[in-house]
C-alpha cells in the first residue's frame, strides 16, 4: 500500500477518559453484556493505530453486529403490501436479513460480521458469528430472500442503497480464503445474481443520477457495484458501470458545496461522487476532474465539507445520520487521497481531513442509543479500512 495511504492508520485517537486496563471478559461478568461495555471501545486502542482495527475493537464492533443480527424488532420494512398473506413478520418476510432495524442494515451487519472473522478469525464472539452467519446464509434462508424478490411490487425494494450493500457482503466473502465463507458465498449467489440483474436493468434507464445525502444515492451505489464486479470478474456489469460513473458525472464542474450538509444526511453527495470517480479515471484524469469539481478540495476548503457535522441527540434516527456522515466524509476522504496521482500535494490534508472526521464520531459508535448502535459500527469499520473496502 502507498506509504502516504498507510500513514491514515497510525492516527492517535482522542480518549474519552483516562486509558486503562480491562478485562474484556471481567468487565462483561460486572456490566452484565458485552454491548454494555462497547462505550469503552476507544479505551482498549493503542495509541497509535495497528494496519488494521485492532483485535478488540473489532470484537467490540462484531459484537454490535452480532446482537443486531438477530434482533427483529423494532422494524422498519420496505415493504409493499399486495393482499393480506403480505402480512407477515420480518423474519419470516426475510429469513436472512429481518434484524438491525431494516433490511439494509442488517445486510451491511452481516458484512460487518464476515470482515471482522476475515480480520481477526480469533475473536471472542468466533464460533457465535459463524454459527449466526451458518443459519442466516444458509442455502434456505437465501432462497426465501429471492422469493421474497420475485413477488409483485418488489422492483424498488432498496433500490440502491440495499442493492450495494448486498453486493458489498459477496464481494467480501468471494475474498476470503476460508471454507466457511466458500460456502456462505455459494450459498448467497442467487440472491447477488438477483441483484446483479438489478443492476443491469435499472441503470440504463436511469436517466439522471440521484445526488442525495441518503440511501438511493447513484454514486454509493455505483461504487460498491464496480467494486463487486471487478472482485467477481464480471465484465460486463463492469463496464456498464464504468458507462454509466462517465455520463453521470464525468462533466460536474464547481458543485456547490455551500449547500452541504443536509441535516440528515450520511452521506456527502459530493465525496461519494468524487469516491466513486477515483474508481473509473486513471490518477492523472481524476486529478484533472477533481480540480474542476471541487476546485477547493484538499486546498483549505471548502469549509462546509472539510468541517466535521455536529450531532446534536444520538437518540434521534435522522439527527444521527450525521455521525454516519462524519464516517462516510472519512473513508470518501482517503479513497479520494488513494486515487490522486502519488506526489498530489492535496493527499496529506485529504488524510488529515479524514482523521478528524474519525475523531468526532469513533467515540459515539456505541452510544447506547439504538438508532445508531444499529448500524454505526460498519461506517467506522469501512473508515478504519479504506480504501481496502
Amino acid at each position: 500500500m502507498d506509504p502516504a495511504i498507510s500513514d491514515v492508520k497510525t492516527w492517535p485517537v482522542a480518549d474519552p477518559a483516562p486509558r486503562r486496563d480491562l478485562s474484556v471478559a471481567a468487565d462483561c461478568a460486572k456490566i452484565g453484556s458485552v454491548t454494555a461495555l462497547l462505550p469503552l471501545i476507544l479505551l482498549l486502542v493503542p495509541a497509535a493505530r495497528a494496519e488494521t482495527p485492532s483485535r478488540e475493537e473489532t470484537a467490540h464492533f462484531a459484537a454490535l453486529a452480532l446482537k443486531c443480527a438477530t434482533t427483529e424488532f423494532p422494524n422498519k420494512p420496505d415493504h409493499v403490501i399486495n393482499d393480506a398473506s403480505d402480512l407477515e413478520r420480518p423474519s419470516v418476510a426475510h429469513p436472512s436479513f429481518y434484524g438491525c432495524f431494516d433490511w439494509h442494515s442488517s445486510v451491511h451487519g452481516h458484512w460487518l460480521m464476515v470482515r471482522s472473522l476475515r480480520l481477526h478469525p480469533d475473536l471472542p464472539d468466533a464460533a457465535h458469528l459463524r454459527s449466526v452467519l451458518d443459519v442466516q446464509l444458509s442455502t434456505t434462508a437465501v432462497a426465501g430472500e429471492v422469493a421474497y424478490l420475485r413477488q409483485p411490487q418488489r422492483v424498488i425494494f432498496e433500490r440502491t442503497y440495499g442493492w450495494a450493500w448486498l453486493l458489498k457482503l459477496a464481494e467480501e466473502l468471494r475474498g476470503w480464503d476460508d471454507p466457511d465463507a466458500k460456502r456462505w458465498s455459494a450459498n448467497l449467489a442467487p440472491l447477488t445474481a438477483e441483484f446483479v440483474g438489478r443492476y443491469e436493468s435499472f441503470l440504463p434507464k436511469l436517466t439522471y443520477p440521484l445526488r442525495t445525502g441518503v440511501h438511493p444515492n447513484t454514486a454509493f451505489a455505483l461504487a460498491f457495484g464496480l467494486d463487486y464486479a471487478r472482485a467477481a470478474g464480471d465484465k460486463k456489469l463492469e463496464d456498464l458501470i464504468v458507462e454509466r460513473s462517465k455520463t453521470y458525472f464525468g462533466k460536474d464542474r464547481d458543485y456547490p458545496a455551500a449547500w452541504e450538509p443536509g441535516g440528515e444526511d450520511f452521506f456527502s453527495p459530493a465525496l461519494v461522487e468524487a469516491d466513486l470517480m477515483r474508481r473509473v479515471l486513471s490518477p492523472d484524469e481524476f486529478a484533472r476532474w477533481l480540480d474542476g469539481f471541487l476546485p477547493k478540495l484538499g486546498r483549505g476548503g471548502p469549509k462546509s465539507l472539510t468541517t466535521p457535522a455536529v450531532v446534536t441527540d444520538r437518540s434521534d434516527p435522522r439527527i444521527v445520520h450525521l455521525d454516519g456522515l462524519n464516517l462516510s466524509r472519512a473513508f470518501c476522504l482517503i479513497g479520494i487521497a488513494s486515487g490522486l496521482p502519488a506526489k498530489d500535494a492535496r493527499r496529506p490534508e485529504l488524510l488529515d481531513l479524514a482523521k478528524r472526521h474519525m475523531e468526532a464520531t469513533l467515540p459515539h459508535v456505541a452510544s447506547g442509543a439504538y438508532e445508531g448502535e444499529h448500524w454505526l459500527a460498519t461506517y467506522a469499520m469501512l473508515a478504519l479500512t479504506a480504501p481496502e473496502r
